[in-house]
């Protein structure tokens, strides 16, 4: 089956009141076409040699793109956004965050954001990355206020109009043990679609591969137009990705010792997620909880993680 022929079906019409569906035109790629995600969109142009993309509000529009007609575009965006890539594979001042993305992925140290004027964005750019400090957005002041707390008030699971807020969790049986199996768990809420319970993919199977999967899952999971606090009684998580990641990176990824990181391909997925959502503008917030002391959102994400140890022991 050719990978076109895996391409999702394209939907009739949403609902009344649901995001609006974007559509992802591949003219030069690996497979030209019209996806409907930005993933599978990725997956057709990462590796391919002057790749031609770009995303459309209509089907018919994105479907004249790959076919080589010139759209105008539609977009009420259109023109109000301007990521500023000041390092990268290609510095400069992009108007499709696709595009912007694709400069700052694999790069060491990448200095990119994302500005309301293209004059902010190529000053950005000009001054090699550095922001005016009267520029200093709501998203700086909210890290600033973040990096002096050790420990962040709990919030509720749920979203609000600007901010979602998800517990994850990870479960190993028989943790560090030959045939230990472990389990990943998500919660946004009751009922809520986007949870996650499932086994622990690959090997070790333990329970820190799995609170990294957790944190993981939930950044793929998570709205791309809000910010977002990410709920875990993992210290080891949240200090691999916001203290000793740096440190990591600039050692060539040894630890003191000279030994390689442990679960550094996870961490270093997780930082890539992050990373993107700085240059979207949205804030991370990472909050630490205690486990088992009977917090309803981190015993539902422990409830789910247990559930998909238990799967993967079954398939073992």
């Amino acid at each position: 089956m050719s990978t076109a022929s895996k391409k999702r079906k394209l939907g009739e019409g949403g609902a009344s009141g649901e995001k609006e569906q974007k559509f992802y035109a591949v003219r030069a790629g690996k497979t030209p076409g019209v996806y409907l995600t930005w993933k599978e969109c990725q997956d057709n142009i990462t590796g391919f040699k002057g790749a031609n993309f770009k995303s459309f509000p209509s089907q018919q529009a994105a479907q004249d793109f790959v076919d080589g007609k010139v759209v105008a575009s539609t977009s009420k965006d259109a023109g109000d956004k301007f990521y500023g890539v000041a390092v990268g594979k290609k510095p400069g001042v992009y108007t499709d965050w696709e595009v912007a993305k694709l400069q700052v992925q694999d790069v060491k140290g990448p200095k990119y954001k994302k500005f309301a004027t293209r004059k902010e964005a190529e000053e950005f750019v000009k001054s090699g990355g550095k922001v005016p400090a009267a520029s200093t957005t709501k998203k700086d002041k909210l890290m600033a206020e973040d990096a002096e707390e050790k420990v962040v008030k709990k919030q509720k699971v749920g979203e609000t109009k600007k901010k979602t807020t998800v517990y994850t969790d990870g479960s190993s049986l028989g943790n560090g043990q030959k045939g230990s199996a472990a389990g990943v768990g998500v919660y946004f809420g009751d009922l809520d679609p986007r949870n996650v319970s499932e086994p622990l993919e690959g090997m070790p199977q333990t329970n820190n591969r799995a609170e990294l999967t957790g944190i993981l899952r939930a950044l793929e999971l998570a709205p791309k137009d809000r910010d977002l606090e990410i709920i875990t009684d993992s210290n080891y998580s949240i200090n691999c990705v916001t203290i000793w990641y740096d440190s990591w990176e600039r050692k060539q990824w040894k630890t003191s010792a000279g030994k390689a990181v442990e679960n550094q391909d996870l961490i270093k997925s997780i930082k890539a997620l992050i990373r993107e959502r700085d240059g979207l503008d949205l804030v991370t917030i990472f909050t630490w909880i205690k486990g088992h002391d009977n917090d309803p959102g981190n015993e539902a994400a422990d409830r789910l993680a247990v559930a998909g140890a238990h799967l993967g022991r079954a398939r073992q």
